[in-house]
């Protein structure tokens, strides 16, 4: 995680601020973590689990084509990556129900 948090710290423009949002794991929250200055830790509330990034509507995309496409393979090179990657991104841009499928979340229409 340390050094997680020296390379986005050299990424973030001179002058500027970074806010990281994370979730409460042991190696996010450990007072032996040092963080840079120019990035500040915002932990999520416990027991929340719409804030949480990975259980995000991206994040479900991303499994989605992982489960479908793009898992279980062994891929020739960087280049094969990048062909298999974008061909799985167009075939699901092209089914746009299966997008707004794949991002409901049944609590946002519980109210």
């Amino acid at each position: 995680m340390a050094l997680h948090l020296e390379e986005i710290a050299q990424a973030v423009a001179p002058g500027a601020h970074a806010v990281l949002r994370l979730d409460q794991a042991g190696w996010h929250t450990t007072t032996k973590l040092a963080v840079p200055a120019n990035i500040t830790l915002l932990p999520l509330p416990a027991r929340s689990p719409e804030l949480n990034p990975e259980l995000s509507p991206v994040e479900n995309l991303w499994q989605f084509m992982r489960d479908d496409w793009l898992g279980n393979r062994v891929f020739t090179s960087y280049a094969d990556i990048l062909d298999h990657c974008c061909d799985a991104w167009n075939t699901l841009i092209d089914r746009l129900w299966r997008i707004m499928s794949i991002g409901l979340r049944a609590w946002a229409h519980e109210f």
